[in-house]
């Protein structure tokens, strides 16, 4: 679950993606792959705005896929087809435009990056559509709500399901995408497989952590040692499916009731939801259906192969080259909600076996993979804590709206 983001998604589906207008087109899927992609939109919410470029490749032996960072390339946006905006590299392969920076309805932005061996891509401009403010925001629920891949652990199928009421706007049609992000406690902060987590200074956390391999154990073979967080700690969790949806029958009513989000129940505490109801252009909103409906194709005798999406992003020099993504544009209408999980009823698997797949393993008590028996590892010094490191996924830093 945790690692099932927009960028994997986008990853998952490198197969099937290319660039270009939006329509599908027949492609070789049994080629190696060797693709770019771009995981990015621009909003109007005052936040960072981020994007990354990776380029993915298949082994021509096993058709398993890798990816890694493409990193000192030159990443700008073009707003209204003068002013450039230019983004720097963080972290390997993510750039974040400067800031207070952020898109506007109506205006026009375009995607420019040139990657370290000169290759050069632009992306066709969009532009930012407004978005209806949503009127009521709201949860139940529901013991049976996760189906299939969504289900924690392979079983657990609790959730509260997420409904929003606005109102669509008249004598225009409009596209929308809903989104969610949550932010949960989060008491483990760092694993080490076959070694000791160690840190310069326990006492300075702006210094890296590290596991350091050691042959200090009683037992031979594969072992994971997991750290409890030193500081108050926060997951950051993203949803893993789209939810789109298209006007045209209902265009300038009352929309009540639509599910928007069905948020995990990780464990028996409080968590922190962000919804977030998003414009779309018509190109944006049918690249996206076509990917929807490619990922919920189920694969079965009588289902039509899948065909390469066509995105918005292409090579200047060779427009046939597969590039992976959707460079959006979107106004978004943003509302938090504290979900307290009073009324939730029956267990929970907890965040990291929900997370990991497997229990938390402690230094000096690890599990031999084996023989599924607890053996001491190393016992000689106190438990160290580990770091709550700062990323897209995790912070220490308590979110607006967080109640203790």
């Amino acid at each position: 679950m945790h690692t099932a983001t927009r960028s994997a998604l986008l990853i998952l589906y490198l197969v099937l993606l290319l660039t270009g207008c939006v329509e599908p087109i027949e492609q070789n899927l049994s080629q190696d792959i060797n693709v770019v992609v771009v995981d990015g939109d621009l909003t109007n919410l005052n936040e960072p705005q981020v994007l990354r470029l990776n380029r993915s490749q298949s082994d021509p032996l096993t058709g398993r896929f890798g990816s890694f960072p493409l990193t000192e390339a030159t990443v700008e946006v073009v707003v209204d087809s003068s002013q450039v905006v230019s983004f720097r590299e963080t972290t390997p392969g993510r750039y974040q435009a400067p800031e207070g920076f952020r898109g506007e309805v109506g205006h026009s932005y375009q995607l420019r990056f040139t990657l370290s061996d000169g290759a050069k891509y632009q992306s066709l401009p969009e532009v930012m559509q407004a978005v209806p403010e949503v009127d009521r925001l709201y949860q139940e629920f529901n013991p049976s709500s996760l189906s299939g891949k969504q289900r924690l652990a392979g079983y657990y199928t609790a959730a509260n399901d997420f409904y929003v009421d606005f109102q669509d706007p008249e004598s225009q049609q409009n596209y929308y995408k809903w989104d969610w992000q949550l932010w949960e406690r989060q008491q483990w902060c760092h694993t080490c497989i076959q070694g000791f987590y160690f840190i310069n200074n326990q006492f300075d956390t702006t210094k890296l952590e590290d596991c350091v391999p050691s042959n200090e154990y009683i037992f031979k073979g594969f072992f994971i040692n997991d750290y409890p967080c030193r500081t108050a700690c926060w997951e950051i969790l993203h949803n893993w499916e789209l939810n789109l949806f298209d006007d045209q029958l209902s265009n300038g009513g009352s929309i009540r009731r639509r599910l928007v989000a069905q948020i995990p129940y990780y464990q028996p505490y409080g968590c922190l939801v962000e919804l977030r109801q998003s414009s779309l252009t018509p190109k944006a909103y049918a690249f996206y259906r076509l990917q929807q409906q490619q990922s919920q194709n189920p694969g079965g005798l009588a289902d039509a192969p899948p065909t390469a999406l066509v995105g918005n992003i292409q090579n200047i020099a060779n427009p046939r080259e597969m590039v992976v993504g959707y460079f959006s544009v979107s106004a978004v209408a943003s509302v938090r909600y504290w979900l307290d999980r009073q009324q939730n009823t029956g267990r929970t698997p907890g965040l990291f076996l929900a997370l990991n797949g497997l229990l938390p393993s402690s230094e000096g008590l690890a599990t031999d993979p084996n023989d599924g028996k607890p053996k001491p590892t190393l016992t000689s010094r106190p438990l160290p804590l580990a770091v709550c490191v700062e990323s897209d996924t995790r912070t220490p830093k308590m979110p607006q709206g967080w109640r203790e």
